[in-house]
């Protein structure tokens, strides 16, 4: 039996289509801008140079040529880096053999300005200028 309110049917309280419609739409709009500002890899061959800056402010360079889209499968493949699989691609725990200890990490920056990106995630170009530096939280 339908319970009343003075005579009045009781309403139902169901979210209007209109709204739900507006949220899908906003969810397609999102994902579309996302798909057209995502960084995108340069295809064929490319020189890159990655630099390495160690603990004790050392450095070395490294230049490779590679078809590869991204840093990290570049930096994997070369055998420079090592590291853990984890939700967001490659977190890199060892370069050019220094691994990190305690509260350091390795910072990937590009010509000097610091990524957004993790490497797995960055895109490559000829002529990219990349750095890894050890670093302390």
């Amino acid at each position: 039996m339908e319970q009343t309110n003075g005579g009045v049917p009781a309403k139902k309280k169901n979210v209007p289509f209109a709204a739900v419609a507006v949220l899908v739409l906003l969810a397609a709009l999102m994902l579309g801008l996302w798909a057209v500002t995502a960084p995108r890899s340069q295809a064929g061959s490319k020189s890159i140079v990655v630099e390495v800056v160690h603990g004790d402010a050392s450095t070395k360079e490294f230049r490779y040529t590679t078809d590869a889209g991204y840093l990290g499968e570049v930096l994997s493949a070369e055998g420079l880096v090592k590291g853990e699989e984890g939700a967001y691609g490659l977190f890199i725990t060892e370069v050019d053999g220094e691994a990190v200890q305690g509260n350091q990490w390795w910072c990937i920056t590009k010509d000097g300005q610091r990524l957004e990106t993790g490497a797995d995630s960055t895109p490559i170009a000829d002529g990219d200028h990349f750095e890894l530096t050890l670093s302390v939280y």
